[in-house]
C-alpha cells in the first residue's frame, strides 16, 4: 500500500463540546497513537479527508501524517478507525495509529470476489458474501488495498473458507481457516418465497391476539364460582304455591301420612 500525504493540526481543547465547535470548522476531531510516541490530539480537514477517501477503494489508508508546528517532518500512519454520524453518514473522529516502516502491522482488509460462480451462472444459485472483511499481518509497504477472490468454480452447496484464499507474497492471513468467505445457496422456490413471506405476514403480535380470544372464549364458556348458574346450582329457588312439590318434598309428606293415619 502506497502512502498518501495528510496535514493535521494540533487539538488544544477536548471533550464533546471542543469536538463540536471543531466540526463547525469543518475539521474532524482526531488522535494519533503508538509505541514511540505518547498520544496526541490532533484535527484534520474534512475535506482533505474525503478526497483521499474517494481516491481510496476503501477506509483504510497508510498516511504520510505531517503535524502542523511539529518537530518532527512527517509520521507514518494507519487510519486505524473512522466514526461516523449514524444518519448523516458524516465523519465525527479518526483515530491514526503511528507505525514504523519496519513494524508489522495487523489490520482488517477488504475481500471481493472476482469472477462469476459456476452455481449462479448455470443453475441459478446465489452468491453468498459471508466475510466482507478479513484480518491480515504484514509490513506498511506490503498491505493490499483488498483481496480479490476468484469465485468462478464455486458450484451450489459449496464455499470458498479462509484457509483456502490463495497465498499473497509477504502477507499472512489470519483468523480461523474453517471459516467461509464466500458460499453459493441453491435458489428459492416460490413456494418457499411464498411461505416466507406469510410467515413475515405473521407477527407474533397477530398470534397473540389469536390466543387471547380464544382464552376469552373459553373463559366465557366456563362457569365460574359466584356466577348465578353456579349460586343456582348452590341453592334452588323456594317453591311458590301451587307449585308441584319437589321430589324431595314428596317424600317428606310421605313418611308424614302414616302418622296422621294413626290418629284418625
Amino acid at each position: 500500500m502506497k502512502s498518501v500525504p495528510l496535514t493535521a493540526y494540533p487539538r488544544k481543547a477536548a471533550g464533546r463540546t471542543a469536538a463540536k465547535a471543531v466540526r463547525k470548522l469543518r475539521r474532524i476531531p482526531a488522535v494519533i497513537y503508538g509505541r514511540q510516541a505518547q498520544p496526541q490530539n490532533l484535527e484534520v480537514e474534512s475535506k482533505a479527508l474525503e478526497d483521499l477517501l474517494h481516491a481510496s477503494v476503501s477506509e483504510n489508508l497508510l498516511v504520510d501524517l505531517t503535524v502542523d508546528q511539529d518537530t518532527r517532518a512527517r509520521r507514518l500512519a494507519l487510519v486505524q478507525e473512522i466514526q461516523h454520524h449514524p444518519m448523516s453518514g458524516k465523519f465525527l473522529h479518526i483515530d491514526f495509529h503511528e507505525i514504523q516502516e519496519n513494524e508489522k502491522v495487523s489490520i482488517a482488509v477488504p475481500i471481493e470476489a472476482t469472477g462469476e460462480a459456476v452455481g449462479v451462472k448455470t443453475g441459478g444459485g446465489v452468491l453468498e458474501h459471508v466475510l466482507h472483511k478479513i484480518k491480515v499481518r504484514c509490513l506498511p509497504k506490503d498491505l493490499p488495498d483488498f483481496i480479490g477472490v476468484d469465485v468462478s468454480s464455486l458450484e451450489i452447496g459449496r464455499a470458498i473458507h479462509i484457509g483456502e484464499i490463495p497465498p499473497i507474497p509477504n502477507v499472512e492471513i489470519l483468523g480461523d481457516k474453517s471459516a467461509p468467505v464466500f458460499a453459493v445457496a441453491a435458489p428459492v422456490s416460490e413456494a418457499e418465497e411464498t411461505a416466507a413471506a406469510e410467515a413475515a405476514a405473521t407477527g407474533p403480535g397477530e398470534v397473540e391476539m389469536i390466543k387471547e380470544k380464544k382464552d376469552e372464549g373459553e373463559a366465557e364458556g366456563a362457569a365460574k364460582p359466584g356466577d348465578k348458574a353456579t349460586k343456582g346450582a348452590e341453592k334452588a329457588p323456594a317453591a311458590k304455591a301451587g307449585d308441584k312439590a319437589a321430589p324431595a318434598a314428596a317424600g317428606k309428606e310421605a313418611e308424614k301420612k302414616p302418622a296422621a293415619e294413626k290418629k284418625k
